[in-house]
């Protein structure tokens, strides 16, 4: 069928595909953010309870606008989500509204263990529906198993009723199979939807036909406008529309009416009355869904999509297997749900591919050990972590009473008017930077004492960060606060946080301009230790800037994955 978004081959089809049916790391520490609103309500209002798990990458059929022939690089297993880890996120999404899951792939039933999948799904508590999106190639040998573990929907995606014609398409055999695993699950108590993408030239003078395969068999066809992206094979003329469409079906079929639509519903439903099945249209060119959209999507690389055509993405993988904690995860789930835009953007448009948390932020979080030793410094007398012969030493907190300690930082981030326009429509191709460099300053917080060599290292009770673009001064302002109950204070951790926030949008918004300044990091405020603190006045302006500097050689500059040096 087709491939994940997150992959960078395959995009395309991916897209076409989905609209047919439509850590173990460190120890997790608690932690704590406030949401002004529900995990999965963006600020439209929109209440996602709807979420797409893709369990792989792989397929069984080659279709002409999906894939090459011989197929596509698969992305490593390692780097693909486990059984484990997406049952992991399952649960925590239910928990936070999600009531239906669909699984889709690539080709969901090439997993061996699909069945084993629908069946744990479904003992999830409060979730209501478990459905899989397929091409029904193997599906007469596997649905009978799947209705027993639970499933209770499925879409079968199918765009000819013409078998040389399929063969063409899918550059595969199968038809056949294809139309018995439709009428095995009719007359298994289903009502598959069958979902077929609508191309000029192709299969347009089908859509009739199409029609008349409802009348003795309750299904329910999907048209789907084509969507020509620019980089797609086919020329943007392919596309049908929904009222082409339809004035071909009132030709053959006068009395085709409208049946009434669901508040979340994508597809706009007919039916000729005295046929058992009915149709429907996807009007994804001409009259787009988004203001009722409730879908969210995980790739099989386990990367958080809120919007399908968005070409922003958050590894909920990296997060998982980095140590973050549940509610950390929340954190990073609404972040990416509230900045949901009102709809996707204009057509055509090109499939990038995704963002990581990587570059500098995954360096510094991936180290486990600093070595210290034979480190020299020169003794004043009065430094705490300085022995009288000049060695570094840790500062014994042992004899010191346990409190609640809290401090908060801030730094500024200098962008310039270009790159501030770009974060702010969310346009940045390695993703979305606000929340990207939020989380990487809450897994970094919780990482001090390893790249902060003499640091203790502290169960914190809370770290919650902000990131917010100021578009008077084209500035990003990063704030922390970290809390935590211990005998030591967290000043370090809230440094920590929004320094590697800073960096990460640095590293993220590097490839549009290197002219980026890092400024203002600085100790706002600290409590619960021997001695408070609270600043009152902003430091001089010559003290507070820290410019990153790099000179890349010209081969360099062609390759993102030299990053810049601070200087």
């Amino acid at each position: 069928m087709f491939r994940p978004l997150g992959s960078r081959l395959g995009a395309v089809g991916y897209i076409q595909r989905s609209c047919r049916s439509l850590f173990v790391g460190a120890p997790p520490v608690a932690s704590e953010t406030v949401r002004e609103v529900p995990t999965l309500t963006d600020t439209f209002g929109r209440n996602h309870t709807y979420l797409r798990i893709s369990l792989t990458e792989r397929c069984n059929l080659r279709c002409q606008y999906c894939m090459p022939e011989e197929g596509v690089q698969l992305t490593r297993r390692e780097e693909l989500l486990s059984t484990e880890e997406m049952f992991k996120l399952a649960e925590l999404f239910v928990r936070e509204g999600v009531r239906k899951i669909r699984l889709t792939g690539g080709e969901p039933t090439v997993r061996k263990d699909i069945v084993d999948i629908v069946g744990g799904l479904k003992k999830i508590p409060q979730l209501e529906s478990v459905s899989i999106t397929t091409n029904a190639l193997i599906l007469t040998r596997i649905l009978v198993p799947l209705q027993r573990a639970g499933l209770d929907g499925l879409n079968i995606s199918l765009d000819s009723l013409i078998p040389g014609k399929f063969e063409r398409i899918t550059r595969r055999k199968g038809f056949e199979r294809v139309i018995a695993g439709i009428d095995l699950a009719i007359q298994l108590g289903y009502r598959p939807k069958v979902n077929c993408v609508v191309m000029k030239g192709l299969n347009e003078e089908e859509i009739v036909d199409f029609v008349a395969f409802t009348q003795d068999r309750n299904v329910d066809v999907r048209f789907i406008e084509y969507m020509p992206f620019t980089g797609n094979k086919w020329e943007t003329d392919k596309m049908v529309s929904f009222r082409d469409m339809m004035t071909r079906i009132k030709e053959k079929f006068p009395d085709f009416h409208a049946l009434p639509n669901g508040p979340n519903d994508t597809s706009k439903a007919f039916k000729v009355p005295t046929f058992a099945g009915q149709v429907g249209f996807i009007t994804s060119m001409t009259e787009h869904f988004c203001g009722t959209c409730n879908r969210l999507r995980i790739t099989a690389d386990g990367n958080l999509k809120v919007c399908l055509f968005g070409n922003t993405e958050i590894s909920l993988r990296d997060a998982l297997r980095g140590g973050c904690s549940e509610s950390d995860l929340i954190a990073m789930i609404s972040a990416a749900v509230n900045r949901k835009k009102k709809q996707h953007a204009d057509f055509p448009m090109a499939p990038r591919g995704a963002p990581q948390l990587d570059g500098m932020v995954r360096d510094l979080l991936a180290v486990q050990r600093v070595n210290v030793h034979g480190l020299r410094f020169m003794s004043t007398g009065s430094l705490s972590h300085v022995t009288p012969e000049g060695k570094a030493k840790m500062v014994d907190v042992s004899g010191k009473n346990v409190s609640q300690r809290e401090a908060r930082a801030r730094a500024v981030v200098a962008v310039g008017p270009q790159i501030a326009h770009l974060i702010r429509s969310n346009e940045i191709r390695k993703g979305d930077v606000l929340s990207v460099s939020k989380i990487a300053a809450i897994l970094a917080s919780k990482r001090t004492s390893e790249i902060i060599p003499l640091c203790h290292n502290i169960p914190l009770s809370l770290v919650d960060v902000t990131t917010k673009l100021n578009t008077q001064t084209n500035e990003v302002i990063v704030e922390s606060l970290v809390r935590c109950d211990g005998k030591t204070g967290v000043e370090m951790e809230a440094l920590t946080a929004v320094t590697v926030a800073a960096l990460t949008i640095y590293d993220m918004c590097k490839a549009v301009s290197h002219d980026i300044v890092i400024r203002d990091v600085m100790l706002v405020a600290k409590s619960g230790g021997k001695s408070d603190f609270a600043r009152r006045e902003e430091p001089k302006e010559e003290l507070k800037t820290i410019t990153l500097k790099y000179n890349r050689s010209p081969a360099e500059e062609k390759d993102e994955r030299f990053y810049p040096t601070p200087i």
